[in-house]
């Protein structure tokens, strides 16, 4: 799951209809505590502008300066920032932060924008991709910043060997590996290209409208499905990706649900809710949630009965994390917070002190 790819993808959209050059920077790999991991990409812009951050704020002006330097000599370029090392109050003990992180910076030009333009097709496809990029070792110049995609032609030797790292995703998700080219030691980093959560909302009430938009923040990308045309508006959930009009009974003819990460049955009306289960049942995503109170719940799982009993365990009702939520916006924020908890394997308790 990589949430920030929706914004990534925005902002190059937006760069993309000026013909503006972009960089792109990656996080190689990291040591002790950081902001983001290997893996975490961002788009600079030619003016500094950015489309996410790999540090809380620390790195940014740097990362801005070497953007600058690499798109002025158009070739990328390898960073290495250290926090644990030096007293000086901007870079060392004053940010607090100890840890390490490497960072590869590289032009993505139009109108081919290499790289960028691959993680665009796997958001607007919806399929998650790999990709693996030379970075170091014996390579030439004109083969550092080279990739080889997953599910891409290659054009030429280089980008199928590429090609082939790339078919073989990494475990942690990325990495940084070697192989040999033409008898020459390359350093190639790999990274699976993950998508943005995807979650249903089972009712478009008035209550779902601040589920839709802090799950819009996050880069989720939310489809709303009720039967009632005055809720299921493209003008209510405009930031939803798909909004859908159609009878509970006929989910599983529009969608399929096991696609998503997560549904939320909220239509407030008994008999759709239990249509929506029941179909839910046969497709279910990882994450299922009930809106209204446990009592609610055992009356809805009595009316769809033994369906629900194989995947009682991805079942939440009453949805939501306990934080006291009482008004639309309080409990949207305990659903969602409650989503990305059980999607990224986390208790959702606080932190606590190691």
């Amino acid at each position: 799951m990589d949430d920030s790819l929706s914004g990534l993808c925005g902002f190059f959209a937006a760069a993309k209809e000026r013909a503006a050059p972009l960089v792109m920077a990656t996080v190689l790999a990291t040591d002790g505590s950081t902001y983001r991991k290997a893996g975490a990409r961002i788009l600079i812009g030619a003016d500094g502008a950015a489309s996410g951050l790999l540090s809380g704020g620390c790195l940014e002006a740097d990362l801005r300066e070497r953007a600058a330097q690499v798109l002025a000599k158009n070739r990328p370029q390898r960073a290495t920032f250290d926090t644990r090392e030096s007293d000086d109050p901007v870079w060392g003990m004053g940010m607090g932060c100890e840890g390490s992180m490497e960072i590869w910076l590289q032009p993505a030009l139009p109108p081919d924008y290499p790289g960028v333009a691959y993680l665009q097709r796997c958001l607007e496809t919806e399929s998650a991709g790999v990709m693996a990029t030379v970075v170091g070792g014996a390579a030439a110049d004109t083969e550092l910043g080279v990739h080889g995609c997953r599910g891409m032609a290659p054009a030429d030797a280089l980008e199928g060997l590429l090609a082939e790292c790339a078919a073989r995703p990494p475990a942690c998700g990325a990495e940084l590996r070697r192989f040999v080219f033409r008898g020459r030691d390359l350093q190639v980093f790999v990274a699976a290209v993950g998508l943005p959560a995807s979650i249903l909302l089972c009712g478009g009430g008035d209550d779902a409208i601040p589920v839709q938009s802090f799950a819009a923040a996050l880069g989720w990308r939310v489809t709303v499905y009720d039967h009632r045309p005055a809720f299921a508006s493209a003008a209510r959930f405009a930031q939803a990706a798909r909004v859908i009009c159609s009878r509970p009974e006929e989910l599983a003819l529009r969608l399929d649900t096991a696609g998503y990460d997560a549904a939320v049955v909220m239509s407030h009306h008994l008999a759709a809710d239990a249509a929506y289960l029941r179909v839910l049942a046969g497709k279910p995503p990882t994450y299922i949630g009930i809106l209204g109170p446990a009592a609610r719940r055992q009356r809805l799982f009595g009316e769809v009965g033994e369906p629900l009993q194989g995947i009682a365990a991805r079942i939440h009702g009453p949805v939501g994390l306990d934080i006291g939520a009482a008004s639309p916006p309080a409990i949207a924020l305990a659903i969602v917070a409650h989503i990305q908890a059980v999607l990224a394997g986390r208790p959702g308790g606080p932190f606590t002190a190691a």
